[in-house]
């Protein structure tokens, strides 16, 4: 890994990027389907998405860089996890035109009280992710073995093998119905399958990588949820 005060500059000239075109498009998928900006279930589901993400990218760029550096790679090395990326883009992204294309229309009608829970869930979800990084400083978005890299299992590691994914399924699972649209459950349930596959094919990997990973996988049973898979 570079030494930290060049990969420091290089995470601020990353992140700036990304927010720059990541913020604006994010406001653009969910307001400009949803044709007004009179949508409280977008503004308050954006501050729970975003304000937690702020709080752990300043962290984690004051605590743990090489780390953050990690979460921001994007380019995976595997041809099946290419493939899968590039098709729960398609559905990652009707989960957030649906809804605005629903509240304008006026398709579902959500609760506040419904809103209000699932946005807790995605926090929670959020919150499972971060108990992930504080136990996995190898927590990389792509599927890759680092030099140095041991099998955790520890902390949420000891009760599933890939604790971040629930975090990830309930962010996402949750986020038609904090946004007020029943309709957008649709592509979010397909989210589910195409994960499944990816953890098979990141445990393939895994296992050939990582020295300890299979004794790993015969200690701890379930993958994603406890005694169900």
């Amino acid at each position: 890994m570079a030494e930290s005060p060049l990969l420091r500059r290089e995470l601020v000239k990353k992140m700036g990027l990304r927010l720059g075109v990541g913020i604006p498009a994010i406001f653009a998928v969910i307001f400009i389907p949803a044709g007004t900006l009179a949508y409280w279930e977008a503004w308050l589901y954006l501050a729970v998405i975003l304000i937690p993400l702020a709080v752990v990218a300043i962290y984690l760029f004051r605590r743990d860089p090489e780390l953050l550096a990690r979460r921001m790679q994007t380019r995976e090395r595997e041809t099946t996890q290419s493939r899968l990326i590039a098709l729960s883009g398609f559905y990652f992204l009707l989960i957030f035109i649906l809804p605005g294309i629903d509240h304008r229309f006026g398709w579902s009608d959500a609760p506040v009280w419904l809103v209000l829970a699932a946005n807790l869930i995605i926090l929670a979800g959020y919150g499972i992710i971060v108990l992930v990084f504080r136990e996995n400083r190898y927590a990389s978005r792509v599927v890759e073995v680092a030099q140095g890299q041991q099998v955790i299992a520890t902390g949420p590691y000891a009760v599933v093998r890939h604790p971040m994914y629930i975090g990830t399924l309930l962010m996402y699972f949750f986020s038609p119905l904090a946004l007020g649209s029943y309709w957008a459950l649709i592509p979010a349930t397909l989210i589910l399958p195409i994960l499944v596959v990816r953890i098979r094919n990141e445990e393939t990997v895994l296992a050939h990588d990582l020295p300890g990973y299979s004794a790993y996988m015969q200690r701890t049973r379930y993958r994603l949820l406890p005694f169900v898979w």
